[in-house]
C-alpha cells in the first residue's frame, strides 16, 4: 500500500513472506554450493597427498635396503712373501702385490674341504670383484700390518648381498637362479658362523660410480651436482637481478622492452633440451669448453634458470609499496640510490626465493645435461668445476637402466638422497626468506 504523497509502500504479509522464502532458498543452495565446492577441495587434496605417499612411501621401501651392505669377516695373512718379498716397504710394490691370492688363501682356510678349480672359483665369486683393492688400499696405508694376519671386513657380491636381503628365492631351480646350490651353501655356513652380517653402507655416500653395484656411491654425483650448482648460481643470480631491476626500474616503456619482456616469458616455457643443445652448439662445439664439465653443466642450468629468476625478482620489485620509492625521491636520493638502498632490500626474500627455487628446479634437470655429454660413465670424483663429472639426476638415469636387481635399490636410494637436497634447498629459501624480510 502506498500512503497520498506517494512515498511509503506497505506490502500485503503473503508477498514478504513469499520473498523471504525465496531467499532462504538461494542462500540454502549458496551454501550447498559452497560446501560442494569445499568438498570437491578437500577430496583433491586428500588424493594428491594419497599419491604422494604411495610414491614416497615406494621410494622409501625399494632404497632404504641400499643403505644397508653386507660383509664377510676374513683372517687375512699379509704374507710378506707375497706383498713385499724384498722388504722396502716401496707403496707402488705393496700396491702391485697379488691381493686376490691372499683373499683365495682366506677364504680357503675357512673352508678346507673345497677342493675342485669350479668350487673355488664358485666360492669366490661370493666376495666382491673390488674387495682386492681394498685390501691393498688397507695395506698401502699401514705397512706395519706386512706379516701379520689380521681380521679384515670385505664386501660381498651384490647377489649376496641381494640373497640377504630377500630378493632371491631359494625355492626356485637351481638353473633359474644366479647363485647355485653350493654358493648358497658356503652362504649358508658364512651365516651360521656369524662372519657374514649387514652393516651401514658407508660406500653409498662416499665413494663414486662403478659397474660392480657393490661399489657403487653417490659422492661423486653429489661433488658434481654442487660445483654445477655453484656455476648455475654465480651467473644466473647477479645477472637475474640485475634485468630484472633494469626492466623494471628503468627501461623505458616501447615496444623493445615489451619484445623482450614477452621473450623472456617464452624462455621460462622453452622445453629443458632445447637449452641442451643450445650448450652443445655454442660451449662445447664452438668455445672448445671441456665435455661432461661441471662448468659447462653450469652454464647451460644458468640459461635455463635465468627467466625464472628475472620473472621471480620482478614480482618481488613490484611488490614494493610505490610510497617508499617516493619518499626516498622527495628526500632528495636519486633514482640509484633509491633501488640500491630501498627497493632492492626490501625485494630481496623474493629474490631470494625466487633464485633456490630456479636452482632447485635445475637440479632436477637431466636432458639439458645429457646433450653436453654429462651422461658419460665417471668413477672419480670431480676435484673441480673442469674436471669431468655426473650429477644425481643422471647418476639416476644411469643407474635405471642397469639390469642387476642392486641397482633398483640404489637408484631409490639415489632419489632419497636427491629429494633431501631439494628439501634442503627450499628450507635455505624459507630462512632467508625470513631473515631478510621486511616489513612496511
Amino acid at each position: 500500500m502506498t500512503d497520498i504523497a506517494g512515498k511509503y509502500t506497505v506490502e500485503p504479509f503473503s508477498a514478504s513472506t513469499e520473498k523471504r522464502e525465496k531467499f532462504n532458498r538461494l542462500l540454502k543452495k549458496r551454501y550447498a554450493s559452497e560446501a560442494r565446492f569445499k568438498m570437491w577441495g578437500i577430496a583433491a587434496v586428500s588424493v594428491a597427498v594419497v599419491f604422494l605417499v604411495l610414491l614416497l612411501g615406494s621410494i622409501i621401501l625399494q632404497g632404504s635396503s641400499a643403505f644397508v651392505t653386507t660383509k664377510v669377516e676374513l683372517e687375512v695373512s699379509l704374507d710378506r712373501e707375497i706383498i713385499d718379498p724384498q722388504g722396502t716397504n716401496d707403496p707402488m710394490v705393496i700396491a702391485s702385490a697379488d691381493y686376490n691370492k691372499i683373499l683365495r688363501n682366506a677364504m680357503q682356510s675357512l673352508f678346507p674341504e673345497v677342493e675342485s678349480r669350479r668350487e673355488r672359483r664358485d666360492m669366490m665369486d661370493l666376495i666382491s670383484s673390488g674387495a682386492a683393492f681394498e685390501l691393498a688400499a688397507h695395506v698401502r696405508d699401514n705397512p706395519e700390518l706386512i706379516g701379520q694376519t689380521i681380521k679384515f671386513d670385505v664386501l660381498t657380491d651384490d647377489l649376496v648381498d641381494m640373497l640377504r636381503k630377500g630378493y632371491i628365492e631359494r625355492n626356485v631351480p637351481e638353473e633359474d637362479r644366479k647363485l647355485n646350490d653350493f654358493q648358497i651353501g658356503i652362504f649358508d655356513k658364512l651365516v651360521a658362523s656369524g662372519a657374514l652380517y649387514g652393516t651401514f653402507n658407508t660406500e653409498l655416500l662416499t665413494t663414486g660410480d662403478s659397474r660392480e653395484p657393490e661399489n657403487a656411491g653417490l659422492w661423486g654425483a653429489v661433488v658434481g651436482s654442487f660445483f654445477t650448482l655453484v656455476v648455475t648460481l654465480g651467473i644466473a643470480f647477479p645477472l637475474g637481478v640485475m634485468a630484472a631491476i633494469y626492466l623494471e626500474e628503468f627501461a623505458p616503456k616501447n615496444r623493445i622492452t615489451d619484445m623482450i619482456e614477452v621473450n623472456i616469458n617464452n624462455l621460462a616455457a622453452v622445453p629443458s633440451i632445447v637449452f641442451g643443445l643450445l650448450g652443445l652448439a655454442v660451449f662445447l662445439n664452438f668455445f672448445g669448453m671441456p665435455r661432461s664439465a661441471p662448468l659447462v653443466g653450469g652454464l647451460v642450468l644458468a640459461l635455463q634458470a635465468l627467466p625464472i629468476i628475472i620473472i621471480a625478482s620482478r614480482a618481488a620489485i613490484k611488490a614494493v609499496p610505490p610510497s617508499i620509492r617516493e619518499a626516498a625521491l622527495g628526500m632528495g636520493a636519486s633514482p640509484l640510490q633509491t633501488v640500491l638502498h630501498h627497493t632492492l632490500p626490501l625485494s630481496m626474500p623474493g629474490m631470494l626465493t625466487g633464485a633456490i627455487l630456479g636452482m632447485a628446479h635445475a637440479l632436477g634437470e637431466t636432458a639439458p645435461l645429457l646433450m653436453i655429454g654429462m651422461v658419460a660413465f665417471i668413477v672419480d670424483v670431480p676435484g673441480g668445476f673442469t674436471s669431468p663429472a655426473t650429477v644425481l639426476p643422471v647418476q639416476i638415469y644411469l643407474w635405471a637402466d642397469s639390469p642387476e636387481r642392486a641397482f633398483v635399490e640404489k637408484t631409490s636410494a639415489a632419489i632419497m638422497v636427491l629429494l633431501v637436497f631439494l628439501v634442503f634447498m627450499n628450507a635455505i629459501a624459507i630462512y632467508l626468506r625470513k631473515k631478510f624480510e621486511r616489513k612496511w
